[in-house]
């Protein structure tokens, strides 16, 4: 298998998220796979930022 060809996603189903079982945390409870902290878009334009 060649992990450069696969993407984040599957880097983190396949060899991130087993790992963290292994070390006993409880999926449902103590981590989330996805995490959004931004109130939408970062729109860039010259020196200028706007959030969609």
């Amino acid at each position: 298998m060649n992990k450069r060809k696969l993407s984040e996603q599957d880097i983190s189903t396949k060899f991130i998220t087993p790992a963290i079982e292994l070390a006993g945390r409880d999926r449902m409870k103590q981590y989330v796979e996805q995490k959004n902290f931004t109130d939408g878009r970062i729109h860039i334009r010259g020196n200028f930022t706007t959030r969609g």
